[in-house]
């Protein structure tokens, strides 16, 4: 089945509306001009309408306006099409007569008016030409209240348009200007339409958070039309979040609502959200019956895309029953409407249905073709995003469509084996990837900022510090006694802080020279993969989990070969279970148990591929779950071992993970010709991060003013020191970690002391990991806390010294935001910490966390951790990993598989949790 579409409410042609209708929105008309509000007219919901001007002068032409202006009004709510032509002449009239006594207030009302009217013909870019010119003169005479409206408009017509981003450009501008003015009806709709805007990106959170507002806000003022829109929306995001019992809570609310105020338009689009619930929980019937209301209602209306998703809704049930030939009548006849109306989304997932349906009838070539149509489109539609955020949710959502594709092509490579569709799925398998990570790391040799407005430089650092300043806040209120409503307005606070601060990415890109030159980089095809990343040594193994089956693809330099593997939850389950005993010392205890879940994951994801492993170098591309998964710690295939028969893949394989093939690539292109830095390296290590640390000296008269009470340490939660190097997003206490002191030590005395620095203590600091002395060096070593902000990977980050040498609180947070803004041309970087390799899984995107940031700051290979990691075993793991490569040469790659091949040898250390960790990406040569 296809994903749902949210759909944009369209205009409607006067014309088509039911006089009950028709009655309903004069008479709303009327009674919201009474009180200089907004009108329902569609949108996402509807146009806000402008100010009268008052009449406070008795010259002629002013009363004159006055007049033409009224007369205008009253043609206006007539919403016939003779009246609008003629309110348009009028309110012309009256602009003029405005003009020439130089009334500007009156005049940006007017041409709010007139923008209004065009609207309603459908000439949205008319009426988006006299929203702008209303803009300024609202601005210029102070009057907040209407250019929160212009700006609205504005961003309307913007959304009628599709350019939803734009559209969001305006609606977050028009925000604070409503809570300014204390117009609640109009912050209303505002959020309500910035959640729509969110939820056509893919990005529920966000949207569920202005649609919430959206709806305390309807329920506050008593509007129930918006209420119910409201409902209905939320039902629909809760729907595709798979939260159907949430979802019928809301949209039965919804329903009764519409019903109750007359909203046909509001009904129509409440019956199809229920309809797909419905289908969801397999309740074929009761879901066509809520499509059947729909169709007659949105054919009523005239309004094509509500017809169009109804028909795609229809033909889904009955290709679902059997019904194929019938599933095709109803999506041809709803492509024809899609394209009419130029509904770019509407057409792909329509494409995309008929594709699915041509698949069951066993016309692969059919379906083929109609996906390659309807990915055109998807690809056409996220190039215009500019936002990289926006961009990276919009993308997740038509994960499925490329996952599909992939299916078709290697079931076409079944039946005709040497025609190349193997090697289009790899290179399919290649579009769905880190697309965003590609552009960033074009993006971040280019310098982008250079000769961008240094005030949109100022604001961006000044949003890090705040962001910076609220997320220690929030962990503080955590580990203390707060209100949940403290939490949530502090959640709220951070969530909007980071709209703006992605508003003023948006705007240096689209100000920066350098980035508008830029040519984004396209994934790689078979042969350049060949060609330019790998060697005989090197075998590239990339995985695409789909529903119904997964996929392997085995590429060395010179062949490739495929498999088809279990369907994604099987191999999902495998890889939780296996992942589960890895993070724990506890499966010591359970040594058969753990071999056999290794084993059971290897046979799903080695086994086929065994006879071609050899001694080679394993390049890893991972989807899913197996992001989360040390390929080292899998064991070798048809072998064993001691330990329980236990003998992991890293005894016969260095191992290289990378989120695509592409990316490697890119990096390359990016260091190419680069010198290394002239020193070895630089250790930021055990910082000091409470005040009651000995480290810490405070004269005795200051104690009680700076040291917290014994209770308030008593009460902190508290990471075992010999265990964890790592915080979750749930806030914690951050204890001294003693191992990364010794690891440090360790590691420097390998390195000659003209070509070392090191940061210990205090100033193990925020600022010594901004300095520009760190360029210097070919490694950059982090041994401390990691942090890891589930919700916001961008917070994500490295805890560095929170006091000075005074006990004075200091910000120690190194977060993702500013890893993006250095500039390190490091060799390699090496986070030893916990979780650091961490971050939220993004469809299409994997995992977004501190890996890509130091890529895009400019490291060539980075070395992470996947789980809370033992202090003393992590020393022990690093100290071996520098020796290999300061005192035996190896690369590092290599360096990191003698270390954990020599922890493994060890009886003390052999269990994985110990030494599986950590995984290496980037370049391996």
């Amino acid at each position: 089945m296809a994903k749902r579409i949210n759909q944009n409410q369209a205009l409607i042609p006067w014309g088509w509306l039911p006089v009950a209708v028709y009655r309903f929105l004069v008479l709303f008309l009327i009674v919201v001009l009474l009180s200089v509000s907004v009108a329902a007219i569609p949108g996402h919901i509807g146009i806000l309408m402008a100010q009268q001007p008052s009449a406070t002068s008795r010259d002629a032409k002013r009363a004159a306006a006055r007049q033409a202006f009224e007369q205008g009004l009253q043609l206006y709510h007539q919403l016939t099409t003779e009246s609008l032509r003629q309110a348009i002449a009028k309110f012309e009239e009256a602009r003029r007569l405005f003009d020439s006594i130089g009334d500007r207030a009156s005049i940006a009302t007017t041409l709010n008016y007139i923008g209004q009217v065009y609207n309603i013909f459908g000439q949205t870019q008319k009426a988006l030409d006299y929203y702008n010119q209303a803009l300024p003169l609202m601005r210029a005479v102070g009057d907040k209240g209407g250019e929160a409206i212009a700006l609205y408009n504005i961003a309307q017509a913007y959304d009628n348009l599709g350019d939803a981003e734009k559209a969001l450009d305006y609606y977050n501008q028009a925000l604070p200007l409503y809570r300014a003015v204390d117009d609640a009806n109009g912050e209303a709709l505002t959020s309500y339409n910035i959640g729509a805007v969110y939820d056509d990106f893919g990005d529920k959170q966000n949207a569920l958070q202005y649609l919430n507002q959206a709806l305390r806000l309807f329920e506050n003022v008593g509007d129930k039309g918006g209420e119910a829109r409201t409902r209905n929306y939320i039902g629909g995001v809760y729907s595709t979040l798979s939260d159907n019992q949430k979802a019928l809570e809301y949209l039965n609310q919804a329903l009764q609502l519409n019903q109750r105020v007359g909203d046909i338009d509001g009904a129509a689009k409440t019956l199809i959200n229920l309809g797909q619930v419905y289908s969801a929980l397999g309740e074929k019937q009761k879901a066509l019956n809520y499509f059947n209301q729909a169709l007659p209602l949105n054919q009523a209306l005239g309004d094509k895309k509500g017809v169009a998703l109804t028909l795609i809704n229809i033909g889904q049930l009955n290709d679902a029953l059997g019904e194929k030939q019938k599933a095709l009548d109803y999506y041809n006849q709803a492509l024809s409407l899609t394209q009419a109306v130029g509904y770019q989304a509407g057409e792909a997932v329509t494409r995309y249905s008929i594709a699915f349906a041509e698949r069951g009838r066993g016309n692969l070539n059919s379906a083929l073709a109609q996906m390659e149509e309807s990915l055109k489109i998807i690809e056409s539609l996220r190039t215009k995003i500019t936002s990289q955020e926006l961009r990276t949710s919009y993308f997740a959502t038509v994960q499925d469509y490329y996952k599909f594709y992939i299916d078709l092509l290697m079931q076409l490579h079944k039946q005709h084996s040497s025609q190349g569709y193997d090697a289009q799925a790899l290179q399919a398998s290649e579009r769905t990837r880190a697309r965003s990570l590609l552009e960033l790391l074009a993006e971040a040799g280019a310098d982008i900022r250079q000769g961008v407005d240094p005030k949109l430089l100022e604001q961006e650092q000044r949003l890090q510090q705040q962001l910076n300043a609220k997320e220690e806040r929030r962990l503080q209120l955590s580990r203390g006694e707060n209100t949940s409503e403290q939490v949530a307005a502090l959640q709220q606070d951070i969530n909007e802080l980071l709209t703006q601060y992605q508003e003023i990415e948006k705007q240096i890109k689209a100000k920066s020279p350098r980035y508008a030159a830029l040519t984004q980089p396209q994934p790689l095809t078979l042969q350049q993969i060949q060609s330019t990343l790998l060697d005989d040594n090197t075998l590239l193994l990339e995985y695409s989990l789909g529903k119904e089956r997964s996929y392997l693809w085995a590429v060395t330099k010179t062949g490739i070969a495929s498999y088809s593997l279990p369907k994604q939850a099987e191999i999902e389950k495998a890889a939780n279970q296996f992942r589960g005993f890895l993070r724990s010392p506890s499966w010591i205890l359970r040594p058969r148990q753990v071999a056999e879940a290794a084993a059971a994951l290897s046979q799903m994801l080695l086994e086929p591929v065994a006879g071609r492993l050899g001694k080679k170098r394993l390049l890893v591309v991972s989807d899913g779950a197996l992001q989360y998964i040390p390929f080292a710690a899998l064991t070798v295939p048809g072998k064993s071992g001691h330990g329980e028969g236990y003998l992991p893949l890293v005894v016969e394989h260095e191992i290289i993970n990378n989120p695509s093939a592409s990316t490697l690539s890119v990096l390359r292109n990016e260091v190419k010709g680069r010198f290394p830095p002239a020193k070895t390296i630089a250790i930021i290590a055990d910082p000091v991060f409470t005040i009651d640390d000995d480290r810490v000296k405070i004269p005795r008269q200051q104690t009680p003013k700076l040291k917290p009470t014994p209770a308030e340490i008593a009460n902190a939660p508290e990471i075992p020191n010999d265990l964890k190097r790592a915080a979750s997003d749930s806030g914690v206490r951050f204890n001294r970690l003693p191992g990364t002191r010794t690891e440090a030590v360790q590691i420097l005395a390998l390195v000659p002391p003209g070509e070392r620095e090191q940061a210990f203590d205090f100033a193990a600091n925020r600022a010594a990991a901004l300095s520009t002395q760190l360029r210097q060096y070919k490694i950059v070593h982090f041994a401390t806390h990691g942090i890891l902000n589930s919700m916001h990977p961008e917070l994500s980050g490295v805890i560095l010294s929170l006091v000075d040498e005074k006990g004075m609180p200091q910000n120690g947070f190194l977060r993702l935001n500013d890893i993006y803004n250095l500039n390190l041309p490091a060799e390699l970087v090496v986070l030893s910490a916990c979780e650091t390799g961490l971050g939220e899984i993004v469809k299409g995107e994997g995992l977004v966390g501190l890996t890509r940031g130091f890529m895009y700051a400019g490291a060539k290979r980075v070395v992470v951790s996947l789980w809370k990691v033992d202090d003393a075993a992590t020393a022990e793991l690093m100290t071996r990993f520098y020796r290999a490569m300061l005192k035996q040469g190896l690369k590092p790659a290599a360096a990191l598989r003698a270390a954990q091949i020599e922890m493994w040898k060890q009886t003390q250390w052999k269990e994985p949790y110990y030494w599986a960790a950590f995984v290496m990406q980037g370049e391996w040569r």
